[in-house]
């Protein structure tokens, strides 16, 4: 069962802005690879965990980025150290 995310590409980058994010329930995320230019989204914080407590998500994703369909592949998923809530996720094109 292929999992399928929707995602938002955004052009506010850093610190704050990533913060303000998180504060509005998003995630940050990057999506890298295959030589093609890094694409930074925002994914809905409670769909991503959902997804990331299936086996599935560590195998493939769909990331729906503004009616584009990219297939991707989770590399590197950071956590907050107590809270281990998700700060921002790596994306590998596949």
């Amino acid at each position: 069962m292929a999992i399928t995310l929707d995602a938002t590409s955004r052009t506010d980058l850093g610190r704050g802005a990533s913060r303000r994010l998180r504060r509005a329930e998003q995630i940050p995320a990057i999506i890298i690879g295959q030589g093609k230019d890094a694409v930074s989204v925002t994914l809905n914080e409670k769909k991503l965990i959902a997804a990331a407590l299936k086996d599935e998500f560590y195998q493939a994703v769909t990331l729906n980025v503004d009616g584009q369909a990219i297939n991707v592949k989770p590399v590197d998923i950071q956590r907050h150290p107590v809270s281990e809530r998700i700060l921002h996720i790596d994306f590998a094109r596949v």
